[in-house]
């Protein structure tokens, strides 16, 4: 018997529970809301548009600068290009030039690679500014891209059809560029 009046009295609680009345808006307020709802989503949308024109203008930029360019020269200029990077590497003293030839091999990311390794940081940045120095005096050529000059333990010089790398000797050993490009024509210079 007392279970039962348990639950009858539980579900007299539940029912008496009074709820509060809802205002409802008044015919300005609702007019009001519903014209800032409409010039939110106006905002919205214009700004979504300008969302979308930016985002799509700067990935037609990327798409466009992250190819590389293909560079058309003679032989001539390529062979002297390639003679002004050997010379500014030997003005600093460069040990172990090295140079890969490529041109017979497909998909390759340049014509040469020219190979250079160092004894200290300073020497490798030493060597590096030498090389486009002379490359800029003697062919009026400005590296398309480099870096590595920050830790200057591997420089990278890119002149498109010739890319020329400034190592530590360690680093060089241990990344063995030559092994890796081993289908290349090597030329040793010293």
């Amino acid at each position: 018997m007392i279970k039962k009046t348990v639950k009858k009295s539980v579900v007299k609680k539940k029912a008496t529970k009074k709820t509060a009345p809802t205002k409802k808006a008044s015919p300005k307020k609702a007019a009001t809301k519903k014209q800032s709802k409409s010039t939110t989503t106006e905002k919205e949308k214009a700004q979504k548009e300008a969302n979308r024109l930016i985002y799509s203008a700067s990935k037609k930029k990327n798409s466009l600068t992250s190819k590389r360019p293909k560079k058309t020269s003679t032989k001539s200029q390529t062979t002297s290009l390639l003679d002004a990077v050997v010379q500014g590497m030997q003005e600093k003293k460069a040990k172990n030039i090295t140079i890969l030839n490529l041109t017979k091999l497909e998909n390759r990311v340049s014509d040469y690679f020219v190979l250079c390794d160092a004894d200290s940081n300073t020497h490798v940045q030493s060597i590096a500014d030498a090389m486009v120095d002379v490359v800029t005096k003697k062919t009026g050529e400005k590296p398309y891209h480099s870096e590595g000059f920050q830790n200057a333990e591997w420089i990278l010089v890119d002149y498109i059809n010739i890319v020329a790398h400034v190592l530590l000797r360690d680093t060089r050993d241990y990344y063995n560029l030559e092994a890796l490009w081993a289908d290349a024509e090597i030329t040793h210079i010293n």
